[in-house]
């Protein structure tokens, strides 16, 4: 995780995995993740009455959401999360702070050896930018015990 170089593009792939996200206001959310967050508007599909209906939106290459309007679902939390370097956290951080319209909190380490940033949108969703701790900042006790995990695992 350390060597991974960001890739924002606007090529048209089979995306592996995506998430759907149904709003009740569509500029608002779109708003909240492309000037808050930094994701870009990769492309908006209108429905009938020639009024947008779907939104996509990506940040790095395979991390696409879509919005379509619709009432959000009741009840549950619900989140994803999406792949960062540390040194872009507290930018993103301020960045959704000063947009305002969602909830931001951290960023903040993970027993796990990662630094999240957990943000929550105006319907409620919740996306987690997760990086992996900076060398020298690793609780080295986890790592040896995820090594000893994997190796137990390919023996058995």
């Amino acid at each position: 995780m350390d060597d991974i170089t960001p890739e924002v593009t606007r090529e048209i792939y089979g995306m592996p995995a995506f998430v759907t996200l149904t709003v009740a206001d569509l500029d608002r959310t779109v708003d909240w993740y492309v000037n808050g967050l930094d994701f870009i508007p990769l492309f908006t599909m209108p429905g009938p009455d020639g009024v947008p209906a779907l939104v996509h939106l990506r940040r790095w290459r395979y991390q696409d959401i879509l919005v379509r309007k619709g009432e959000p679902p009741v009840g549950g939390e619900w989140t994803t999360s999406f792949m960062a370097t540390a040194e872009q956290l507290d930018a993103i951080a301020d960045r959704a702070r000063k947009h305002g319209g969602g909830v931001v909190a951290g960023p903040s380490d993970t027993p796990w050896n990662t630094r999240d940033l957990r943000l929550t949108d105006p319907d409620g969703y919740t996306v987690v930018y997760t990086a992996r701790r900076p060398a020298g900042e690793r609780d080295e006790r986890f790592n040896a015990m995820m090594e000893r995990e994997a190796r137990r695992q390919l023996s058995d």
